[in-house]
């Protein structure tokens, strides 16, 4: 997707005479999934980011940058592939967009190598948070350990005593379960890791089944999480077995096409469509007005807050990329409205920010929805920024 270049006439000359340049749009690389099973969670980042970019009165109006939107596959060699071909043939400067944390393991490392600055909208995985940090590296999801976390501290307040743990069998679902025993002081009765490609859990359920914990913490994103969860419900466990999920693995649409699969479980986010913030609202109304019923997911909007982020950065810099130094320190100062209300950076870029127990429900004019209740966790970073010296 490139932005046209324009010469307006009234700009042709400058006062002295002399003929005058326009300026050309700073690049942004966004590299994310777009086709798969998983397609719909880079779709909504890119949507989100490009609402940012769209936006009136936003941070971009009258500096449009020009956004090389390119799908990876879920596939790393691919991704890395055209990281490359940005880095060397592109003149890109700033890249977002990647969902998986196995992606980005092969394409963030090339990118701060390079100089660039990347944004994470979502994946942030232990390498970059402590003794690894990067002053080129920005997160504004949540450093992953959050998410399990967040998940950790919501079973453990709602009195379960008894976990049994299900994940993918890659690094961001170790550090999930990981960061899940840390927050949940209770008993971990059996923790199962499965395929990437996984669609069939009979065998995991009857585990489960066998086990009779408390609580099933599933982490299960995106597609997984409905085959998973869609496969529980059948073996009716739901009623009887609860469950705990992060976002990613029941967000808004998930929760639309689970439908009856969903009501009833308990989820863990730092972000939801009903907040009641002016920030969350006038993206929440610009999503709907652009997509109309089209659910407005949690990665729709970190895409958002990745993009209004950039944007502080670079309107405080004059929309200029040659003092790197000075986008760095206009983009730690995270000088925008977040969606999430209070959000602000760690020492190692990652966010301080607030977690909620959200519920999956159908209302009473039949719509499937989830509802924010309590706050789990407060101005909550990660345990690794105490190691990060930049």
């Amino acid at each position: 997707m490139r932005a046209s270049k324009c010469v307006c006439a009234a700009a042709a000359f400058a006062l002295a005479g002399g003929p005058a340049l326009a300026k050309d749009p700073v690049k942004i690389g966004l590299i994310t999934t777009l086709s798969g099973p998983a397609g719909y969670l880079g779709a909504d980042i890119r949507d989100g980011f490009m609402l940012a970019v769209e936006a009136k009165g936003g941070p971009f109006e009258g500096n449009k940058p020009e956004v090389m939107i390119e799908d990876d596959g879920m596939k790393p060699g691919q991704a890395k592939s055209i990281a490359d071909r940005f880095l060397k043939t592109g003149n890109v400067k700033l890249v977002t967009g990647i969902v998986f944390g196995h992606v980005a393991a092969a394409v963030v490392p090339d990118v701060l190598d390079a100089g660039t600055i990347y944004v994470s909208p979502n994946s942030a995985a232990t390498v970059f948070a402590g003794k690894g940090c990067n002053p080129n590296y920005f997160v504004v999801s949540f450093q992953n350990d959050g998410q399990g976390e967040s998940v950790g501290a919501l079973a453990k307040s709602l009195g379960y005593k008894k976990a049994f743990l299900l994940a993918p069998n890659y690094p961001s679902g170790k550090d999930m379960l990981q960061a899940f025993k840390r927050q949940f002081d209770g008993e971990i009765v059996e923790e199962k890791y499965t395929r990437l490609d996984q669609t069939d859990f009979a065998v995991e359920i009857a585990a489960i089944r066998a086990a009779n914990p408390d609580v099933v913490h599933g982490f299960q994103p995106g597609g997984l999480g409905i085959t998973f969860l869609r496969q529980y419900h059948q073996a009716g466990l739901l009623g009887k077995i609860p469950l705990v999920m992060h976002a990613a693995s029941l967000d808004q649409a998930m929760v639309r096409v689970l439908g009856d699969a969903a009501v009833g479980i308990q989820v863990a986010s730092q972000w939801n469509d009903d907040f009641d913030n002016p920030a969350s609202k006038a993206f929440v109304a610009a999503w709907k007005e652009k997509y109309g019923n089209r659910p407005v997911t949690s990665y729709a909007a970190q895409g958002y807050d990745a993009g209004l982020l950039i944007g502080s950065a670079l309107k405080a810099t004059g929309f200029s990329l040659d003092n790197m130094d000075s986008v760095r320190a206009a983009m730690r100062t995270a000088d925008f409205a977040s969606v999430r209300g209070n959000f602000k950076f760690a020492a190692n870029q990652h966010p301080v920010q607030d977690w909620y127990a959200l519920k999956a429900e159908k209302t009473p004019s039949g719509e499937f929805i989830l509802k924010t209740g309590n706050k789990v966790l407060s101005e909550h970073g990660d345990i690794y920024a105490k190691d990060c010296k930049m």
